[in-house]
């Protein structure tokens, strides 16, 4: 088990397993020491436990739990590229959410990813990024977030 996976354990946490990617890309791809982790749902288990806009049909508070999930997904992606201890930073993190026209709370939400990896990865998990309001994401989904990790 990875120090990463031991970290989250002590959380109550489980790297989940890789989600199956809904379209024609992959979960991610290294390139030399960098590696690009496509955008990820909030899936559990396959499904999406809500759907539509966040400040309209999701609460903040469960769009950042839903950002939770994000992150988690987003290590599982990073895990089936390459060993979580190899991760020397996360570098950028982007963040996406549906919103309600006058929802301007996307910085608040994208944190439920943002503070899992930094929970996960220590210091290496600080990173630059960005959190944006969006009309609609894939699926319904109120929540999506990709991510750039460096490699030693």
């Amino acid at each position: 088990m990875s120090a990463v996976e031991q970290r989250l354990s002590a959380l109550g946490l489980t790297v989940p397993e890789v989600v199956p990617p809904v379209a024609a890309y992959q979960p991610a791809v290294v390139v030399d020491n960098v590696v690009y982790v496509s955008g990820q749902l909030p899936l559990v288990s396959g499904e999406l436990p809500a759907v539509g806009k966040v400040g309209a049909d999701v609460t903040p508070e469960q769009a950042y739990e839903l950002a939770k999930q994000c992150g988690l997904n987003l290590i599982a992606a990073l895990k089936s590229v390459a060993d979580l201890d190899r991760v020397t930073r996360i570098a950028k993190v982007g963040g996406f959410v549906a919103s309600a026209p006058d929802f301007t709370g996307q910085p608040q939400v994208i944190n439920g990813a943002s503070e899992i990896l930094g929970e996960a990865f220590g210091d290496a998990g600080i990173h630059a990024r960005s959190a944006v309001g969006v009309p609609v994401l894939p699926l319904n989904t109120p929540v999506e977030v990709d991510l750039i990790a460096h490699l030693g």
